[in-house]
Parts: structure tokens; sequence; C-alpha cells
């Protein structure tokens, strides 16, 4: 009698099986943990000018582009559209960026601050239902 070494076609066919069902559990997963970051990304880069926006509007400047308050172009690895504007008679203010570089589901959404003189500032996005809990705490759909 002589001893089996290796394993059999059957023992192959179960373990690529569960490496298939693994796969298609960790790949959608993946996908919303790519989204997640994108968004969380694109608040943080818009966030960075809420300072610069502040210190134009308390001097008694108008902003009329974001590369006035401290962004270095108006589109980076995570905004194709980054913009900024505000007004220092009424004290109100915008941040927009468009989502650039991301999974289908956060792609060309926009991440807006908005700032109001009497509430300070507050973020929003235009995220499907669905998919709003794709923003960061904070920064809920609009």
């Amino acid at each position: 009698m002589r001893n089996q070494k290796g394993f059999t076609l059957i023992e192959l066919m179960i373990v690529v099986a569960i490496i298939g069902i693994l796969a298609a559990i960790a790949i959608p997963q993946y996908s919303k943990y790519q989204a997640k970051s994108k968004v969380a990304a694109a608040v943080a880069e818009t966030a960075a000018l809420k300072t610069g926006v502040d210190t134009y509007l308390n001097e008694g400047k108008n902003v009329t582009a974001a590369t006035e308050v401290g962004a270095a172009d108006t589109s980076t690895s995570n905004c194709s559209a980054l913009s900024a504007s505000g007004t220092a008679s009424s004290g109100e203010a915008t941040i927009t960026c468009k989502i650039a570089n991301a999974p289908a589901q956060v792609l060309d959404k926009t991440v807006t601050w908005t700032r109001d003189a009497s509430n300070g500032w507050s973020c929003t996005t235009d995220l499907a239902s669905e998919n709003t809990n794709l923003a960061p705490m904070g920064c809920g759909g609009s």
C-alpha cells in the first residue's frame, strides 16, 4: 500500500470556494472603506481653509478664491474643484470641494462648509441618502 502525498482535488476545491466567499465579503467592505476615507480627506482638506477665511472676514476683506486663504491650487488629489467665497459685511462664507479620484458612490459629490455670522461653521455633503454614513461625524447630508 502506498502513502498519499499532497491534496486531493476536493480539498483544493473547498479551499478555493472558501477564498471566493471571503473575497465576496471583503471587496464591498474595502470599497466602502475607500469611499469613507476619501470623504474624510475632502472634509479635512476644506476644514483647513476655515481659519484663512475667518481671518479675511475679520479683517474686513471679501474672499473670492480658495487660493487667497491658504489653498495651494483649486484642485488637489482629493478635490477636483476647490473654491471659497465670503462677504465681510455679512460674515457669511462657503468653502466647497468636489470629490475626485474616489469610488463611484462618492465620486463628484460635494463637501460644503457654510459660515453663518451667528452660528459659525457647519458642514454638509450631497451624498445620497443610502451613503450618508460615509461622511464623518458632524458632516451629514444636506
